[in-house]
């Protein structure tokens, strides 16, 4: 933050595969999980150890942010990096030991998996929608609408099809099935794309010397 290469600045206690050895497996499992929902909710695609606590911000970066809708619980840093993100400031992860004695964690998966994926599902929408749709409008954005439409009508066509053959006991003819598999592959390429280019949207210019 210093050297003006980032505007917000987290703790990384993956960087080095010997610190893993010191962690216990389920907490491994679990950051490893909320890693990836992570990714997906914030847009930060290059970012690991989400729930890391070791945290610094720019003064005038934390000033742009709502701290009044931040999350107050363990879902916190999460939604730390999902507004963030609607700043479009820099984020650079710092490597770190992960050093643990003999206390036990009081975050119980169980208590948090369904908050949590409710959270992250909703952040994911709200980026998307405001990312694609409100603050810009791109290719990215025809290729996501295009992909959903295909493929839901991919599917649809395809489950109405079949479930006609089924009860008529008449096969589908080549071209109903390519009817229904042409939009779904033509889909899953266009998401694809969306996810491609999203990965690296992921901000890379340092926001605070501009405020």
């Amino acid at each position: 933050i210093i050297k003006g290469q980032a505007d917000y600045t987290k703790g990384n206690r993956f960087h080095s595969p010997g610190n893993l050895s010191t962690m216990p497996k389920i907490r491994l499992m679990g950051n490893l999980l909320l890693s990836f929902a992570s990714k997906m909710s914030s847009g930060y695609w290059r970012i690991f150890d989400p729930t890391n606590g070791f945290t610094a911000i720019h003064g005038k970066v934390l000033k742009e942010l709502p701290l009044d809708k931040i999350s107050k619980d363990y879902f916190f840093e999460s939604d730390m990096l999902f507004r963030l993100n609607i700043t479009r400031a820099v984020i650079c992860d710092i490597p770190m030991k992960a050093i643990y004695a003999d206390e036990s964690s009081s975050l119980k998966i169980s208590k948090i998996l369904i908050p949590f994926t409710r959270k992250h599902i909703i952040n994911f929408f709200k980026r998307i929608t405001y990312n694609y749709f409100i603050r810009d409008f791109s290719i990215a954005s025809i290729e996501l609408v295009a992909s959903i439409l295909l493929i839901l009508f991919g599917v649809f066509f395809g489950s109405q099809e079949w479930l006609m053959s089924s009860q008529t006991g008449v096969p589908a003819t080549a071209g109903t099935v390519i009817i229904a598999a042409l939009p779904i592959l033509v889909g899953s390429q266009l998401f694809i794309s969306f996810l491609n280019f999203d990965v690296n949207y992921e901000p890379d210019k340092p926001i605070h010397d501009k405020l």
